[in-house]
């Protein structure tokens, strides 16, 4: 499908070798994209539909003007049990989006609106994790036909401030606190070293190990121990290291490595997506969370421009004693009057599935157990 005359064109990729040679253009259009994260790299999502994706399944939308790629929605079709088009990366990603040349303006979004309004005369358009003010948002208040939007995951972000100013935004007892925390990590001996692109993808892999020993014999996230999440991050975060999208951090205690962390870096946003520790530094009664804090905020001050330090999804108590501000992804649904009983379905599900939420945390709460 494309556009005529001298507007934009636009096409759907559904090859997967084609997606693949997309990178060099992709990577140029993700750099002008004001609001894209790491999570809508070329290495990010053509690792993982390499991981997780479905033959036939891959839609892709492009909008070129003048041959240059200035807009892009990187989707895949899936049956549940009707047809739905879903974000590339989803399930392990933190933020969905999709990108826009911030040079091409309104008239990229409105092509980008109206390849995906093809699309959707047969599957309603489900985008998760979009961050408030994302182009996707623009998308969604632009559509000209169904839509709804939700709440999504919860995120918690910090101003990209260096340490000592993070430290100095809490409470005096708290404060203390956190620098006593960081008096006995550099007491420790603990070192501190980026690891070159190079050796990334044995790094990560290492990092897995260490991730899967801190977690045992506790409840993990069951994707993070499975070979097709170890593949997937090892093969995109080596990527996103050459290209200064991701950084690698080890710590070794005694010359061994015994944590290691992945930062996500760009123009919007910084955070750690995942990190490994062995249990002797729990032991040890050292603070990994204010280590690995405390790293990112040297990768800023290293090189990295980041509007704010992310700690991507979750509230988590141990990242609530930093003071974060929480921002709510959203989820917006897109449809046409004709996927209409698709759309109705959908929300069916999605308010049975809340429902069945509200529920359990009822339950927890009366137990007197973790909401």
């Amino acid at each position: 499908m494309a556009g005529g005359g001298a507007g934009p064109a636009v096409t759907v990729c559904t090859d997967a070798a084609e997606f693949a040679a997309l990178r060099e253009e992709w990577n140029r259009l993700h750099r002008s994209s004001p609001t894209a994260t790491p999570f809508q790299s070329h290495a990010w999502l053509h690792s993982w539909w390499l991981s997780y994706g479905d033959a036939g399944a891959l839609r892709v939308v492009l909008v070129r003007r003048g041959g240059r790629l200035v807009a892009a929605a990187p989707l895949m079709r899936r049956m549940r049990p009707f047809p739905v088009l879903t974000p590339l990366g989803a399930g392990i990603s933190d933020f969905g989006d999709v990108l826009v040349d911030e040079e091409a303006g309104e008239y990229a979004v409105e092509a980008l609106g109206a390849g995906l309004w093809r699309l959707a005369g047969s599957a309603v358009v489900d985008l998760r994790e979009v961050r408030p003010g994302s182009a996707a948002m623009t998308l969604h208040d632009n559509w000209p036909g169904l839509r709804r939007r939700f709440d999504d995951s919860a995120c918690l972000e910090l101003p990209a401030l260096p340490m000592d100013d993070l430290v100095q935004r809490l409470p005096r007892p708290r404060a203390q606190r956190a620098r006593a925390k960081m008096r006995k990590l550099d007491a420790t001996g603990i070192e501190r070293r980026v690891v070159p692109a190079a050796e990334v993808d044995a790094s990560v892999r290492r990092l897995l190990d260490l991730h899967q020993l801190q977690w045992q014999e506790r409840k993990v996230t069951t994707e993070h121990v499975k070979p097709r999440f170890a593949e997937h991050l090892s093969r995109s975060a080596a990527l996103m290291a050459a290209t200064g999208d991701a950084v690698v951090t080890e710590f070794s205690l005694d010359g061994s490595v015994v944590a290691a962390d992945l930062t996500f870096v760009s123009p919007r946003l910084a955070g750690g997506y995942l990190y490994g520790a062995h249990p002797q530094l729990r032991e040890r009664k050292i603070d990994v969370a204010t280590m690995l804090l405390r790293s990112c905020t040297q990768h800023l001050q290293e090189g990295a421009r980041s509007q704010v330090l992310s700690l991507l999804r979750g509230t988590e108590p141990y990242k609530m004693h930093w003071r974060p501000e929480q921002l709510v992804n959203q989820r917006l649904l897109l449809a046409r009057p004709g996927s209409a009983p698709q759309l109705a379905a959908l929300l069916a599900a999605i308010g049975a599935r809340s429902g069945a939420k509200r529920a359990r945390q009822v339950w927890r709460e009366r137990r007197g157990g973790p909401a």
